[in-house]
């Protein structure tokens, strides 16, 4: 094996913990919660809690890549995320076990938001511009397909112990730092202050307004927090840029989104992370409530989205060096498009063998999106700041899809109450006893038929046909997003393929020519 392709492989491995814990540590929920008496609160923590350490320190992370090192920083990334994952799985059982588990929880997603920039970053270096693509779809499949591995490994593991989730982190991160030793990938540096009060301003404004979202599905949308939080990490956010701009040497150098290409490419991944991330959970809740499915087999069902996603990935990834980005991402926007809304069609009829290749074909669109554009943002940044500009990728993405989970959950929720509500209101349920069934199946993620297992066969049947009719509106609304996807990149975007651009010291940093 080549060096290029070995760091390609340790890179891999370095990000495989962070995809894998995306929704592994979910599943395991119901387990941490007996075993540990967390509240309900405490249980939605240790997923919010990672997820908003990660939001908020992206962009960070990738200067600190950039400023230090990328092998060095996906060395500490890697080292942290291990450490913290066997603190999580050593949780006491005693009454500090709640704080003990978010704690070592938002430190993982701290590690994450440190080893991602910089293990992407060192990918697009280790390979010349003609390659990048092919490089990186097989990056991005990979990484995607261990997100479906999840809810798969987390089923089996599970069964022998919860701790045994976090536990897995620790020799895959091993055989990461080896590889990453061994492959020795270039540890370039820029000797750039650091600005602190800039990476201060992004975190908490990206923390403030993740937060707001996140929390939006439990304080509700009319409640003063979700509305302080988001207006809050808004105008942080907006304070941010206009620090940026005036700065010496700023922690984002905010004139590449001058770029109207670079600008598109951000745009498209961030409404496609508004579909990307929530697929999991819509997905995972109809699997489990409408079709019947466990755990296991509804982490399969999410293969079927993958093995399109990889497939496809691949032949977006030699279009991207073939003829640039756009004839790749303008197709996924479409093919995806059109899979979703298929899907959508099918998703009443609760009859899996019908609707598996129109998933497919949804994921097929989705790996010719998200490889291809995300190259193509980093290929349009100078290359001496790829951790900078992937640090940015990242927390538009994050963003994104923190966005669409928050927005597209509160109408998931809204669907269900209002639907299951009527069906059991109608069968002589009192009101009260429908809607605290309808939210329970709606926020356990399904399978749980004990609520109305009394009222029979029928009431539980007419409870499914609700979720589909309700996750069938999101379906839809993913469609259309990925419409609007489709939109910016036909206009958006420049054909052609970016042309490779040493930029020195003294000369503005983000431009890239096209050919």
């Amino acid at each position: 094996m080549d060096n290029k392709r070995l760091t390609l492989v340790a890179m891999i491995f370095a990000v495989a913990m962070m995809f894998i814990d995306q929704t592994i540590v979910a599943l395991a929920i119901p387990d941490l919660q007996r075993d540990l008496s967390l509240s309900a609160t405490g249980a939605q923590w240790i997923i919010n809690g990672y997820l908003l350490a990660l939001s908020a320190l992206f962009a960070l992370g990738g200067k600190l890549a950039d400023v230090l090192g990328h092998r060095r920083m996906v060395l500490v990334g890697v080292a942290g995320f291990a450490l913290f994952s066997a603190l999580c799985g050593a949780t006491p059982t005693g009454s500090i076990g709640e704080a003990w588990m978010i704690f070592f929880r938002i430190l993982q997603g701290a590690s994450a938001a440190l080893l991602f920039p910089a293990a992407l970053a060192i990918v697009v270096s280790a390979y010349p511009l003609r390659e990048r693509g092919k490089a990186l779809a097989i990056f991005f499949a990979a990484s995607g397909g261990l997100t479906a591995v999840g809810p798969l490994a987390g089923g089996y593991l599970t069964e022998w112990t919860w701790r045994a989730i976090f536990w897995i982190n620790v020799p895959v991160a091993i055989v990461a730092i080896v590889l990453t030793l061994k492959a020795r990938p270039a540890q370039a540096t820029r000797k750039t202050p650091i600005d602190y009060r800039g990476a201060v301003l992004i975190s908490i404004a990206m923390g403030l307004a993740v937060l707001g979202l996140q929390q939006a599905g439990v304080w509700g949308w009319d409640d003063a927090r979700t509305w302080a939080c988001i207006v809050a990490g808004l105008v942080l956010l907006a304070v941010f840029v206009l620090n940026q701009l005036r700065v010496r040497d700023p922690l984002i150098q905010m004139r590449i989104f001058s770029q109207r290409a670079f600008s598109a490419d951000n745009v498209v991944l961030f409404l496609i992370s508004a579909v990307f991330v929530p697929l999991f959970f819509f997905a995972s809740v109809y699997a489990q409530v409408s079709l019947g499915y466990g755990s296991s087999e509804a982490g399969l069902f999410l293969l079927v989205f993958f093995a399109g996603f990889a497939t496809a990935s691949q032949w977006g990834g030699r279009i991207l060096d073939e003829r640039g980005a756009k004839p790749s991402v303008v197709l996924g926007c479409a093919v995806s498009a059109v899979g979703f809304f298929l899907w959508a069609r099918q998703l009443p009829d609760m009859d899996f063998s019908n609707q598996w290749y129109w998933l497919a074909i949804a994921g097929a669109g989705m790996g010719l999106v998200l490889g291809p554009v995300s190259t193509d943002a980093v290929n349009r940044a100078p290359n001496t700041s790829y951790g900078e500009v992937t640090g940015i990728t990242q927390t538009v993405r994050n963003f994104g899809a923190s966005l669409g989970l928050a927005i597209l959950g509160s109408v998931l929720v809204t669907q269900n109450v209002g639907r299951i509500e009527d069906t059991l209101t109608a069968r002589g349920i009192p009101t009260a006893r429908a809607d605290a069934i309808a939210h329970s199946i709606t926020s356990s993620s399904g399978g749980d038929s004990s609520p109305v297992g009394a009222a029979g066969r029928a009431i539980f049947e007419a409870i499914q046909l609700d979720v589909a009719k309700s996750t069938q509106v999101i379906v839809y609304a993913m469609a259309g997003i990925m419409v609007v996807a489709f939109v910016v990149a036909r206009i958006g975007m420049p054909k052609g393929r970016v042309e490779e651009v040493i930029v020195a010291d003294d000369e503005p940093e983000g431009a890239a020519a096209t050919a």
